[in-house]
């Protein structure tokens, strides 16, 4: 696991971006932009159609990778992010506050990439947690206060059904690794995020789920 987010952190972003976007949409030929993230065996992530929308289903067996687009987004023209997201099962009896828990059915990574001063590199994780409290934040067990865990799902979420989900990334940013102080110091230090990645992981738990994404995209309102 600790590989996992090694390896997301120290992508580096090389893509602009308009002012509003559809991220190259992964279920249409955009996921083609989407790069695969080995880490601990192999997620199969596929094209599909689902409860009456284009998905990606995402089958982990004991694995962990994940999907990566290189974006550089511009938080204070798009601070929104939108995405769905429905799960099947649940990780049960997992403590995912733990190296041996860090698991989840889904995620939505977003990382601030430091490049050479790699401790400016960050990552929100977007998580449907199974067994914490939605709303719930903590650092992730590997990473520290580097990679902050967010649940927008928790244990009390119904499984099967498609949820919709829009998040305001800049605040969310600075409610995660803190006010700098002032709007100026905000701006600089949370105004770019440049990877965005998702994944379904099950290696530390050794478990099987299945789960789907939408299309993830970002607005200015």
């Amino acid at each position: 696991m600790l590989l996992k987010i090694v390896l997301l952190l120290s992508l580096t972003a090389f893509f602009n971006m308009a002012v509003a976007s559809n991220m190259a949409a992964l279920s249409d030929d955009g996921i083609e932009q989407w790069k695969p993230k080995v880490f601990s065996g192999e997620t199969i992530y596929t094209s599909t159609e689902y409860k009456g929308r284009s998905a990606i289903q995402a089958l982990s067996r004991s694995s962990a990778s994940g999907l990566v687009l290189k974006k550089k987004i511009d938080l204070i023209k798009t601070p929104y992010i939108n995405w769905s997201w429905l799960t099947h099962k649940k990780l049960l009896q997992l403590d995912e506050r733990s190296k041996g828990g860090d698991d989840f059915v889904a995620r939505v990574y977003l990382v601030i990439d430091g490049a050479l001063m790699i401790w400016k590199t960050k990552s929100l994780n977007y998580v449907w947690s199974s067994n914490q409290n939605k709303g719930l934040v903590w650092n992730n067990p590997f990473a520290g206060s580097s990679v902050k865990m967010m649940a927008v799902r928790g244990k009390e979420t119904k499984t099967g059904k498609w949820y919709e989900e829009r998040r305001n990334v800049f605040t969310d940013l600075i409610d995660a690794f803190g006010d700098k102080g002032s709007a100026t110091a905000n701006r600089k230090a949370y105004r770019y995020i440049d990877i965005i990645a998702i994944m379904t992981d099950t290696d530390n738990s050794g478990k099987n789920t299945q789960s789907y994404y939408g299309d993830i995209f970002f607005t200015a309102i």
